[in-house]
């Protein structure tokens, strides 16, 4: 008798009868149904990032310089458009936080300024 090394993994994979095989059409194309329930392909948060926006623009300008570096001028645009994306998004996150730190530092001189008044 011939032992072979895998007889141990013999059992590993389902028996015929419980694959699911995919369904198509007539026209050997998937039905829609089956991309809709694949979980595995959304993004968990669609609209954050991995890094944040300062990372990215640093991130793209490196690769930019190193598509330049390589000689590939299209390239080089593609991620200098990206890091400059990056950078107007960066840009109008510091405006909101500007705005929001004013409006806060508005909101405590009234306060303050109504509490100085009940006291007089």
């Amino acid at each position: 008798m011939i032992n072979y090394k895998n007889n141990h993994r013999r059992n590993r994979f389902k028996s015929i009868g419980d694959r699911n095989f995919r369904k198509r059409n007539g026209n050997g194309h998937k039905t829609n149904g089956e991309f809709n329930n694949n979980l595995e392909f959304k993004r968990r948060n669609p609209g954050k990032n991995n890094q944040n926006a300062a990372k990215l623009v640093d991130k793209y300008n490196d690769l930019a310089r190193e598509a330049l570096s390589n000689g590939d001028k299209i390239l080089s645009e593609n991620y200098l458009q990206h890091a400059d994306h990056f950078s107007r998004i960066l840009s109008s996150q510091e405006v909101l936080k500007d705005n929001l730190n004013s409006q806060q530092i508005n909101e405590s001189n009234s306060k303050d300024n109504k509490s100085s008044e009940v006291v007089k």
